[in-house]
């Protein structure tokens, strides 16, 4: 493990970043979301739109399934040829739709082939003001800034070996003066901490299993760190292939780790009531209850419950109220408690989910392959409020959340749907 110096500066810078991150949502600067659990503030979200009712709708070039992220008045997402030649930023204007750059940010000789599930531009990016973090996994990770679209730094040495027909798809995070990231890789495995001013490497740490036993495709995930309490500090923790590690943020040492099954894990844990709630494995999904405030090896000692039956394989978890709501990639959606994991419902939605939920105003939304999004009540009990559909082939990435409006991502466009004025208001508009 690698590490610098300035301890208590940065201890100081990572917990007041989470504070103010969770306290108030100023942009949604990362996957997820200000807390990264898919919660918003806003309470005039729409509830029932379709493609007629959006405000702008605006066509991205080539391919991406990266989330979009909102600071200011920009939007950014990233996107790549088919072929992984060319890795592209995006950034539109969030009131108008018009493109403001579209930087070519890396050229890639020769990309390993990956799945038409998957592209070369996965990776959500991370924004704060003056900086967005672009990420492409092994091809490379850069700092733009969003006024000029000059590109800051890079780097391209973090290579791993995503697996043929694998690519991309683990996105980072800013914690304090640090920018974040998991490399789980069939050759490498470990976690990251680059200077955000400059792209130094402030930490690294490796993956603390011996994976040299584990087949090559099992040491895989895909997987992104939350930043959580641990007493009166924070901890950094996600999943990994075979493994979920929990890290102290400002030093990259590891506090705590558990044994798992799994591998080519994607979904983003969330915490809750004391609580870590993590989707372990891709095949055979479980969802587990973990207190995350142990120490070494905590396997056998801190975990609460197991779910093992109708659990995501894409989706993140999302946690309201005491209350986890989930669904899975064949549209199982089910509602959990938090403390118990007894199960309140279980209902079919239509169609297939990879995007996560989002939680707004007593509302969960689940926005579908299909780029039909489901509307639920956040309770114990199962009500659909709304149905709503656009004119896409495929919506893979979770939309970003912009005061009343949602930002929503598809395989062709990008929309911003907002909620219509009332009949009254529009035709005192008219006059």
């Amino acid at each position: 493990m690698k590490r610098t110096r300035g301890g208590l500066h940065l201890l100081l810078a990572v917990l007041a970043g989470a504070a103010g991150l969770t306290a108030k949502e100023d942009a949604w600067w990362q996957f997820r979301g200000p807390a990264g659990n898919g919660h918003s503030e806003a309470t005039t979200l729409p509830i029932e739109w379709k493609e007629s009712d959006v405000t702008w709708k605006t066509q991205i070039h080539d391919r991406g399934w990266s989330s979009p992220v909102v600071w200011g008045n920009q939007v950014w997402i990233t996107t790549a040829t088919k072929d992984g030649g060319k890795l592209f930023a995006v950034c539109v204007d969030k009131d108008t739709g018009k493109i403001v750059h579209d930087i070519h940010v890396f050229g890639v000789a020769s990309a390993m082939l990956i799945t038409s599930a998957n592209t070369y531009a996965t990776p959500t990016c991370a924004i704060e003001e003056g900086r967005v973090y672009v990420h492409y996994g092994t091809y490379g990770t850069a700092c733009i800034d969003t006024r000029t679209g000059a590109i800051l730094w890079e780097r391209r040495d973090l290579k791993c070996d995503h697996e043929k027909g694998a690519g991309p798809a683990s996105s980072p995070t800013l914690v304090g003066d640090y920018l974040v990231f998991h490399v789980d890789g069939r050759d490498a495995q470990y976690v990251i901490a680059l200077q955000k001013r400059t792209g130094e490497t402030a930490w690294r740490t490796d993956r603390s299993i011996d994976y040299s036993t584990i087949p090559v495709h099992h040491r895989k995930a895909y997987g992104m760190p939350v930043l959580i309490p641990r007493g009166k500090k924070t901890q950094l923790v996600g999943v990994g292939g075979r493994g979920l590690f929990s890290y102290d943020p400002v030093t990259g040492k590891e506090l705590w780790k558990m044994r798992h099954r799994g591998w080519s894990i994607a979904p983003r844990p969330v915490y809750g009531d004391g609580l870590l709630f993590a989707l372990i494995d891709r095949d055979d999904p479980e969802l587990w209850a973990i207190r995350p405030d142990g120490t070494g090896d905590v396997t056998d000692s801190h975990i609460v419950w197991r779910e093992t039956k109708r659990m995501p394989e894409r989706s993140s978890p999302l946690f309201v109220n005491g209350l986890l709501f989930v669904v899975t990639r064949n549209g199982i959606a089910s509602c959990l408690e938090g403390p118990t994991g007894k199960v309140c419902w279980q209902n079919r939605l239509k169609g297939a989910y990879s995007a996560s939920p989002i939680y707004a105003n007593g509302l969960i939304y689940f926005f579908g392959e299909d780029s039909v999004c489901t509307v639920i009540s956040a309770s114990r009990d199962f009500e659909i409020l709304s149905t709503n559909s656009l004119d896409e082939e495929q919506l893979m990435a979770t939309p970003a959340v912009d005061g009343a409006a949602f930002i929503v991502r598809t395989e062709k466009h990008l929309y911003r749907l907002a909620r219509l004025p009332t009949t009254k208001a529009r035709k005192e508009s008219r006059k």
